[in-house]
């Protein structure tokens, strides 16, 4: 396959332990399929409930025709500026990958690491309703629902915590006077 960009030809390297297809001189690269997730989840395992699921909300992109064609088939690829990430993602519309330039992976992890740590505490009781409702639907098998529930009620907690000191406060002062210690 070859560089949709500037048609060197991919090499594959690792990318958080995935194997990926990367061009070694615009340093772009090219995601199969469930490779991105797959990445994006060994980047940062609090962000393994959260999806980065271009085609979720409508609303929040805009997609237009790439000048770019798909390395695996040759057909013209779309291109995807995902809300307020400011990523733009070239992705084949028959599912073969995506390919995003040099930084974007890192720009789409922090994008969802800032998205993480500024939800609000209702939000994440809200995403903690819908991940448990995905331990019995979800597509992803029980396992992994599991750990993505067990994920978002953590962060549930720190956020409560953070969210209301004094009743961080209360509980440390509780458990130093535990006598069951």
């Amino acid at each position: 396959m070859n560089c949709p960009k500037d048609k060197t030809p991919l090499e594959t390297h690792p990318v958080h332990g995935v194997q990926v297809d990367e061009c070694p001189h615009c340093r772009g690269f090219w995601f199969g399929e469930d490779e991105l997730r797959k990445a994006k989840d060994a980047a940062d395992p609090d962000l393994r409930w959260l999806d980065f699921d271009l085609w979720s909300d409508s609303d929040a992109l805009s997609a237009e025709w790439s000048s770019r064609k798909c390395p695996q088939c040759g057909i013209t690829m779309m291109r995807i500026v995902y809300d307020e990430t400011e990523v733009t993602v070239d992705y084949c519309p028959d599912a073969h990958g995506i390919w995003l330039d040099k930084g974007e992976f890192e720009a789409i992890v922090a994008a969802l690491e800032k998205e993480v740590v500024t939800k609000e505490a209702s939000e994440y009781v809200s995403a903690s309703l819908n991940e448990a409702r995905e331990l019995f639907a979800g597509e992803d098998g029980f396992v992994s629902e599991w750990k993505d529930f067990l994920t978002v009620t953590r962060l549930l907690q720190y956020r409560v915590l953070a969210e209301n000191p004094r009743l961080a406060d209360m509980l440390v002062a509780l458990n130093r006077s535990n006598p069951l210690k």
